[in-house]
Formats: structure tokens, C-alpha cells, sequence
């Protein structure tokens, strides 16, 4: 097998891979996903703001605020910390708009409150001014 061909063939192994791998996470949650336009499930949970642990409760806020709820993969990683603080750094504009943001990874609480521990320029987030909520068991992410 030349070295085209070959490289082609690693290619298609990997697009197939992914695109099973795929199949099989949407063919999983398709039934689980809410729709737009329907109800949005409650939950409560532990979560980390002001360096402190609280509960949140999505039912909390109905009838009172719109809620950004948005998921990372996990703390300490690189892929998103410059989303989550943007949230952050933006939050008096989504206050005006009366809306909160929570953020929801798959941590505990305690690797989140030492995430916003860790200032920015070493790789944490330094204090945020919204909630990042611990879904340890991944009811959330799976209702969601």
C-alpha cells in the first residue's frame, strides 16, 4: 500500500470511528434531549460561587430571570476557559437583560472552587461572577 493510499485509508478508519462514535451518542440521548419550545427539566444541585458552596435550583429563577445554562467538558482544561470567563467578564450586559448564567461540568465542587482558586495567568479562572455547577453524577448532562 503506497504511502496516499495508505494515508486515505487512516483517514476513513478515523471518519468512520468518529462518525460511529457519533451515531451511537446521538442514537443514546435522542430520546433524552429536550425539544425547543418544550419544558426545560428542573434539577438541583451543589455548585461554586464567591468561593463559597450553594445549592441551585433551576426552579429558582422561573418567572424571575433567563438562564444560560452552558456545558464544559471539564476544569482545568484548555478548551474552554476563555469562554467560561468571558461569561464572567461580560455578566453586567446579561444582567441588564435580566438573565444568569450557570456553567455545568462533571466535577466536583471542590475541583471547581479550586479552578476559580487559580488565577488566570496560571491556567485557572479566578473569581467568577456566575455559579459553575458540579454534576458529579451526570443526571444534568444527560437531561439536557
Amino acid at each position: 500500500m503506497d504511502c496516499e493510499t495508505k494515508s486515505d485509508f487512516v483517514m476513513n478508519m478515523v471518519f468512520f470511528r468518529i462518525y460511529t462514535f457519533s451515531v451511537k451518542i446521538v442514537s443514546f440521548c435522542y430520546e433524552a434531549l429536550p425539544l425547543v419550545g418544550n419544558k426545560a427539566p428542573d434539577f438541583e444541585a451543589e455548585a461554586v460561587f464567591d468561593q463559597e458552596f450553594i445549592k441551585v435550583k433551576r426552579s429558582d429563577y422561573i418567572g424571575k430571570k433567563y438562564v444560560i445554562l452552558f456545558f464544559y467538558p471539564l476544569d482545568f482544561t484548555f478548551v474552554c476557559p476563555t469562554e467560561i470567563t468571558a461569561f464572567s467578564d461580560r455578566y453586567a450586559e446579561f444582567e441588564k437583560i435580566n438573565t444568569e448564567i450557570l456553567g455545568v461540568s462533571v466535577d466536583s465542587v471542590f475541583s471547581h472552587l479550586a479552578w476559580v482558586q487559580t488565577d488566570r495567568k496560571s491556567g485557572g479562572l479566578g473569581d467568577l461572577n456566575y455559579p459553575l455547577v458540579s454534576d458529579v453524577n451526570q443526571v444534568n448532562c444527560e437531561n439536557f
